[in-house]
């Protein structure tokens, strides 16, 4: 992902090995990385066992928000892609117990098949 992109807002997959260290204390005895897509400084992170979404806030990115999502708990998921005027695609996934989607908007071309196809693959069966 080159800085233009970055400054752009538009996401794009990230190293697991860059990230590792920071997720080392927040996966389970056994857990691994398996992707991480970024957009600016948030990220979506899939494990072999759950989706972690974080969002880094405040002007220096010190206060962070993981929200751990097993997948069990994903009833359904959806992306409004970007058009020829938009720029943004839309992330919904909506989660058992839940009325109201989760929401995280992506750049385009931003990764978002990668993401549809690691939900799908991790869907209960």
């Amino acid at each position: 992902m080159g800085l233009i992109d970055t400054l752009l807002g538009h996401a794009g997959e990230k190293p697991v090995e860059k990230i590792a260290e920071e997720f080392a204390p927040l996966l389970a005895p056994g857990e691994t990385l398996e992707r991480a897509f970024g957009l600016v400084r948030d990220l979506i992170v899939f494990t072999d066992r759950r989706m972690i979404l974080v969002d880094k806030q405040g002007v220096t990115g010190s206060k962070v928000q993981y929200l751990s999502i097993p997948y069990r708990s994903v009833v359904m998921f959806s992306v409004e892609t970007a058009g020829h005027f938009d720029m943004d695609s839309e992330l919904r996934i909506w989660l058992s117990g839940q009325s109201a989607p989760i929401s995280r908007t992506l750049g385009r071309d931003s990764g978002v098949r990668e993401i549809l196809a690691l939900l799908a693959q991790h869907a209960p069966r």
